[in-house]
């Protein structure tokens, strides 16, 4: 049986008559970029994220760049970042400029290890950004004493954590000076295109963003300083306004997707379980875990992505296609082993954890539509490979 990573076809025909009605609504409008479509979704995201500010922005990548320009990150300066991760949040420094400076991650989240930030603090450092990746948040907790402590502000990658929780309840991209979102179609919140979104509740942060994304200009062609053209296009705001109401049943869904595979590959004697435990023979696949799942909290992990750790990874990502299964590696190559930061000389060995997650981690589909059925044919499937 067929089981695609994604089928984006399908959540659009459960919301097709509520899609092509604000789609056509925005046509009709001939309100194209921004306007009132854009300000009704940021007030709407405003509250969900329970922030004073949500400005919509083109994409998650923009999102970045426009946090670290509003600090006015550049040449000579460092941002601390994990370097297992997707490339924007280390790309969007290089942009300006500024040097950013990898770190390790935490064997059992895969989000920044907030020790080792504080190891790499210097007086050059003007940011500190944590992913919280695949949809759980990094630990706020250590990374806000090391921002105490040191007086750097914490810019959070919220890009696949739209609605993720930390122990307290607080929402991901609340917490920080700044918080930078994506809606990339493939994203638990996801547009028909780029958009993004950068919260704050800074008041006087939020009007030099507004003005930031509209290249610096305020009023009409006056300009004191120079910006971007960071703004939201009014369709994309449309969608994501019809797909927001469907964001909490939609992260459910997710939950109860991750519960089945664990629990199915546990009954299956292919795993002991989540958490930090090692390969041997018994533990042929090593699954997530949600660090927060005893927090008390609903979406400790809205699971953008169930990441599972294997050997033979990549002998068994070609099986599943075989089979018609879907699959994907985030990510095969760490920030220090990118070419493109060689003429930095990092040495490889001070980043175990990502190295080894690089070679052995597989998305495995877990989409909210998905089936019992579906889940069950990914697991016996896995199972078939490991028995070869």
């Amino acid at each position: 049986m067929p089981v695609p990573l994604l089928d984006l076809k399908l959540q659009y025909q459960t919301l097709k008559t509520d899609i092509d009605d604000a789609l056509l609504r925005v046509a009709a409008s001939q309100m194209c970029i921004l306007g009132p479509e854009v300000e009704a979704l940021e007030a709407e995201l405003a509250a969900y994220l329970q922030v004073k500010h949500a400005i919509g922005v083109s994409s998650g990548t923009d999102a970045l760049l426009m946090a670290f320009m509003a600090l006015g990150i550049g040449a000579g300066d460092e941002v601390i970042v994990p370097t297992f991760s997707f490339f924007a949040t280390a790309g969007c420094v290089s942009r300006l400029g500024a040097t950013p400076v990898f770190v390790d991650v935490d064997p059992v989240s895969f989000n920044i290890d907030p020790a080792l930030v504080r190891a790499a603090i210097t007086p050059r450092t003007k940011a500190i950004v944590p992913v919280h990746l695949f949809g759980q948040s990094a630990d706020i907790a250590g990374l806000i004493d090391v921002c105490l402590d040191t007086g750097v502000p914490l810019i959070e990658d919220a890009a696949q954590a739209i609605g993720t929780q930390w122990a307290d309840g607080r929402r991901v991209g609340s917490i920080g000076l700044m918080g930078c979102f994506s809606f990339y179609p493939t994203k638990n919140l996801g547009a028909f295109g780029d958009a993004g979104l950068i919260t704050t509740n800074d008041d006087g942060l939020a009007v030099h963003l507004k003005q930031l994304r509209n290249h610096g200009m305020e009023p009409r062609y006056y300009h004191a300083f120079v910006g971007g053209n960071f703004r939201l296009d009014a369709l994309q705001a449309a969608v994501l306004r019809v797909k927001l109401q469907h964001l909490p049943q939609w992260h459910a869904a997710r939950r109860r997707n991750a519960a089945l595979y664990t629990e199915m590959f546990v009954k299956e004697g292919l795993s002991e379980g989540t958490g930090r435990i090692s390969f041997d023979e018994k533990n042929s696949v090593l699954l997530p875990q949600a660090v927060n799942e005893d927090s008390g909290v609903t979406d400790h992990h809205i699971f953008n992505q169930y990441t599972i750790q294997v050997k033979r990874r990549d002998e068994l990502r070609t099986f599943l296609q075989s089979r018609g299964i879907g699959s994907e590696i985030y990510y095969p190559v760490p920030f220090h082993r990118q070419a493109c930061y060689a003429y930095m000389n990092v040495p490889d060995a001070h980043f175990p954890v990502s190295n080894a997650l690089a070679d052995r981690v597989l998305a495995l589909p877990i989409f909210p539509e998905l089936n019992a059925e579906q889940i069950r044919e990914v697991v016996v499937t896995v199972l078939e490979f490991l028995n070869t």
